[in-house]
């Protein structure tokens, strides 16, 4: 079993960047397909970005493509989300899953705050 641990949150203005890390423990990380989730309050938990094992298949949510970019690196069991250009609407509780195939359960981390101010 993997454990993953966000971290890089905070509040930003409209405009700037923030990384976000998604670390992990356990398990060999490189197994995992492992994406990013966002909550805005009142919303539903949508999914923004996926990565698979070996980080050369990358999926984007269109409101954040060509802002956002999430990648990997393996020696460090850790994913990224690069995201710039902040927009107001990208205030959420952001949240890093990992799990080994298509329709196996998540894994979910606790979630880091992000908050773009306009």
């Amino acid at each position: 079993q993997v454990h993953v641990e966000e971290s890089g949150g905070g509040l930003v203005q409209a405009g700037g960047s923030l990384r976000l890390s998604c670390a992990a423990s356990g398990r060999t990380f490189s197994d995992y397909v492992v994406s990013w989730f966002r909550q805005a309050p009142g919303m539903e938990r949508e999914l923004v970005a996926a990565i698979n094992w070996s980080g050369d298949g990358a999926w984007h949510k269109d409101s954040v493509k060509g802002r956002f970019t999430i990648s990997r690196d393996n020696s460090k069991n850790t994913v990224y989300l690069q995201m710039n250009s902040l927009k107001p609407e990208d205030t959420a509780i952001y949240y890093c899953a990992a799990r080994l195939e298509v329709g196996a359960e998540w894994t979910w981390g606790q979630g880091t705050q992000v908050t773009v101010s306009s």
